[in-house]
């Protein structure tokens, strides 16, 4: 059996931090936006395919992100709308989980791969605690980083439910939800793999 860790997140907790924890302390691949990027090219796909991030949703010309390739010839004058682009983004997830053990970083991730024996995570905290995390990492003001934290959520939120027809953040749909500023980066790792391992969903 594989190791499958899909996390989502709120903006600001730690979640990506938290999944490269997991992946150096159990030793397997790690896949945020960059490396699903680089996968998706190996695959045949421009570099450019996720490059707006993952949570956009917008027409693009498919000569931005196609090239001749092992896949074929790409009609540069066609055009690849959103679900277009999601189900080429769900192949590239379910390609990685089928080679074997991960944790992926948002993207729908566990409902893409919702048929397959997966750990389901998501990582909260509360407001203030984002809140100063981001002034702190990325210099902003405290009213800045409140306004891009809201937006990002707001986008993922939008993002996930039109895509699942769930619902973001809802603990049922999850195996695990746990507030990261209670034992920070490190601990919540280690929390998660505890709790994977007693789950039976981490070898």
């Amino acid at each position: 059996m594989s190791t499958i860790i899909n996390i989502g997140r709120s903006f600001g907790s730690g979640g990506g931090f938290i999944g490269q924890a997991i992946s150096k302390k159990l030793g397997i691949p790690f896949f945020d936006n960059e490396l699903i990027s680089k996968v998706a090219e190996e695959s045949g796909y421009s570099k450019n395919l996720f490059a707006d991030g993952e949570e956009k949703r917008s027409l693009f010309s498919m000569s931005s992100f196609f090239a001749t390739s092992r896949l074929g010839v790409i009609d540069s004058g066609a055009f690849v709308n959103d679900n277009v682009m999601f189900k080429i983004q769900s192949d590239v997830i379910r390609s990685i989980a089928q080679k074997g053990d991960a944790v992926i970083i948002g993207r729908c991730a566990d409902y893409i791969l919702r048929d397959l024996k997966c750990l389901n995570v998501f990582i909260c905290a509360p407001e203030e605690y984002r809140i100063q995390r981001l002034m702190r990492e990325e210099g902003l003001s405290e009213d800045e980083a409140e306004k891009l934290m809201r937006r990002k959520d707001r986008t993922r939120e939008t993002y996930y439910n039109y895509y699942t027809f769930g619902e973001w953040g809802k603990a049922s749909n999850y195996n695990l939800c746990v507030d990261s500023s209670i034992l920070g980066i490190d601990g919540t790792a280690d929390y998660i793999i505890d709790f994977g391992r007693r789950a039976g969903l981490i070898k």
